[in-house]
């Protein structure tokens, strides 16, 4: 047949072999395109009769053997695409043979033997894609000779040796990358001589020596990838004010030099790695000033002083990491304007101070990691909004207070790590709202109580530590506590169950986990349900109420308040102002529902007032229990029952005012043996 333009059967779903295809059929055929089909076997020899052919693309199909011996005698081939076919062994020497291609793709196939030296008589060659094979051998000189080359790609082979100096030869190359191999040596200073490359990635290796002196002499070079090599000495000055820089990667040498001396300002920066050196000296202002900068990565160097503020002007900024450093100072409030970061990465410095509060305003966040630094305060409830957080580390600080049940919002959360810090309280119920959790350290706190009901449903949690806090009780049922080592549960005031190292729970462990409320085991204790609620347990916390009013509420009862001889609004600024907010260093007791604080007032009265939690609307979680007690005990007067001072209902803050027992609560008696014993039946 007579057939001159193009055959292209691109993505046809063709299947089969092209054995018996009759290639001799169409002696004048100039192009032909099989790409992504599911054509399997050998490449035939008799595809050699298309003798006019000069575009033959046979690439993403199911092809065996080698390299086949009619392609080859294709002589007037320009394009010969055979990436991701299958193909094995060796590229042959006839290669050479085809003087005429310009293109030549073979990339992701399997291979073998070295590179073969008739390479360099393809003159015409600009295009030479050889990478993800197995080709193994020097880099032939003779490569040096391909002098209209433009793209080299010889990465992901386990190419040895040194780079060949005749590469330098290459004058119109615009991209050499060459990772991800077993190259050794220096890098030839005849790289200078290629100032038409653009992209520069030569990373992954076993390069020693310098970086060139003037690899961007021409001020086109715009992505330098040169990490994880052996690399030593200060960076050239020709890098440094290399402005048509977009990505640059020096991580995992051994570069050295000041760092606010090492680079200017690259107006189109994007990517900057210089992780695993050895820089030294404070950050430049100057970085918030590449404003098209998305990533900051200068982890595990010597960097000091603290994080300068000019560094928040680079708004576009969506990773940072500038962990194990020496930085000191504190957190910058200005990251919460970083709309776009999903990573920030501060770990294994001196930072001190709160974590900022703005850190909540990072909705993109996906990885937080302030671990081991000095970080002090409470842990901003304001992250309970960062819904996208899938790791959060907080661990190795002095960071106080509750765990805020607002973490418990972050249903993404895959890993929380909050351990040797000096947390008090409960764990917080609504912990079983983190049901993709995996990875959970609270040890080396100060954490007490039982383990809540919620952790049965965590069926994803795979990795617990709660050792070495104040936690008591049956171990949750489920595998990550029942296989957890000993040493993850060790160091607690009572924790019983059957895990490795603990005693088995019995009666008089007086908490049982039953569905989704607490039920006490002990007689004694069953008596005596109406006492601990009125101490501080709640039920469990299901609806919501709204109150759009400004001031306290009174209820329906004339004598509530009678004990007051001032009013309502005192009394609660009074709380408010004593109690510092109701700051947790003022907290007694936590109960299911609420915390109970200490509060003297200015009159010198002592009072106990619990406030209760609230949903993470900010509204009051169960209003119907919240005035269930408030109807019971303006009713019930008993000797042994607490009295009821007073209560608010506002939509800041919901609490009840008590009279304050200077001994404690009941449940606090007797869960301890000693006290008990002395607490007779008639008490």
């Amino acid at each position: 047949m007579l057939i001159e333009s193009p055959v292209n059967l691109t993505s046809y779903g063709l299947r089969g072999t092209l054995s018996n295809f009759k290639f001799s059929a169409f002696p004048y055929l100039l192009g032909l395109d099989l790409f992504n089909n599911s054509l399997y076997g050998t490449i035939p020899s008799h595809i050699g009769s298309l003798w006019r052919l000069t575009y033959l693309r046979l690439s993403a199909n199911h092809f065996s053997g080698s390299f086949s011996s009619g392609i080859y005698q294709l002589i007037n081939l320009r394009t010969l695409y055979m990436s991701r076919t299958q193909i094995a062994g060796s590229i042959p020497q006839e290669i050479g043979l085809l003087s005429s291609l310009n293109e030549l793709s073979l990339y992701t196939n399997n291979l073998t033997c070295s590179i073969p030296p008739s390479i360099g008589n393809l003159s015409s060659l600009k295009i030479l894609w050889l990478h993800e094979n197995m080709l193994s051998g020097h880099i032939p000189s003779t490569i040096g000779n391909l002098t209209k080359l433009k793209m080299l790609v010889l990465s992901q082979n386990p190419l040895y040796g040194s780079i060949p100096t005749e590469i330098g030869n290459l004058v119109n190359l615009w991209a050499l990358i060459i990772r991800e191999t077993q190259l050794t040596g220096s890098i030839p200073p005849r790289l200078n001589n290629l100032t038409r490359v653009a992209v520069l990635s030569i990373g992954e290796n076993k390069l020693t020596g310098h970086l060139p002196e003037n690899l961007c002499f021409s001020g086109v070079l715009e992505w330098l990838v040169v990490d994880n090599n052996n690399l030593t000495g200060n960076i050239p000055k020709s890098i440094k004010t290399c402005s048509s820089l977009s990505r640059i990667r020096l991580d995992g040498n051994q570069l050295f030099g000041n760092i606010s001396e090492e680079f200017g300002v690259f107006p189109n920066l994007v990517y900057i790695d210089l992780s695993r050196n050895n820089f030294y000296g404070e950050l430049s202002q100057q970085w918030g000033k590449c404003h098209k900068l998305t990533s900051l990565r200068m982890s595990i160097n010597n960097i000091s002083g603290e994080i300068p503020p000019g560094l928040v002007e680079a708004t576009r900024l969506s990773r940072i990491d500038l962990s194990s450093n020496h930085l000191v100072g504190e957190i910058p409030a200005k990251f919460g304007t970083f709309v776009s970061l999903f990573e920030l990465n501060l770990y294994d410095n001196q930072l001190s101070g709160h974590i900022p509060q703005e850190l909540g305003r990072l909705t993109n966040l996906e990885k937080l990691n302030l671990s081991t630094n000095n970080l002090s305060g409470s842990i901003p409830r304001g992250l309970g909004n960062c819904s996208k957080l899938l790791f959060l580390n907080l661990s190795n600080n002095r960071l106080g207070d509750s765990i805020p049940v607002e973490l418990c919002q972050i249903r993404s959360l895959q890993s929380l790590d909050l351990c040797y810090n000096v947390l008090l309280g409960k764990i917080p119920p609504l912990i079983g709202a983190l049901g993709k959790l995996e990875t959970l350290n609270l040890s080396h706190n100060k954490l007490y109580g039982t383990m809540p009901s919620a952790f049965d449903d965590m069926l994803s949690l795979t990795t617990v530590d709660v050792s070495f806090n104040l936690l008591e009780g049956p171990l949750p049922n489920i595998k990550a506590f029942r296989e957890a080592p000993f040493e993850a549960l060790q160091g607690n005031k009572g924790l019983c169950g059957n895990a490795t190292g603990l005693e088995a729970c019995t009666p008089d462990k007086v908490v049982r986990k039953k569905g989704k409320k607490l039920v006490l085991l002990d007689a004694l204790l069953g008596v005596l349900l109406f006492s601990l609620m009125v101490l501080g347990f709640c039920t469990a916390l299901h609806k919501k109420v709204k109150n759009t009013t400004n001031e306290p509420r009174q209820v329906n009862n004339e004598n509530l308040f009678a004990i007051w001889s001032y009013d309502g609004k005192m009394v609660y600024e009074n709380i408010i102002e004593v109690t510092e907010d109701f700051n947790a260093k003022h907290c007694v007791g936590e109960g299911g529902c609420g915390s109970v604080c200490r509060a003297s007032l200015p009159n010198g009265q002592v009072v106990a007032v619990k406030k209760l939690h609230t949903s993470f609307n900010g509204e009051l979680a169960d209003p119907k229990s919240f005035m269930s007690e408030i109807n019971a005990l303006t009713k019930i007067r008993h000797r042994n029952i607490v009295k009821l001072y007073g209560y608010c209902s506002h939509p800041r803050h919901s609490f009840l005012v008590y009279e304050f027992l200077q001994g404690g609560s009941l449940g606090k008696v007797l869960s301890s043996e000693e006290q008990a014993v002395e607490f007779d039946w008639i008490k």
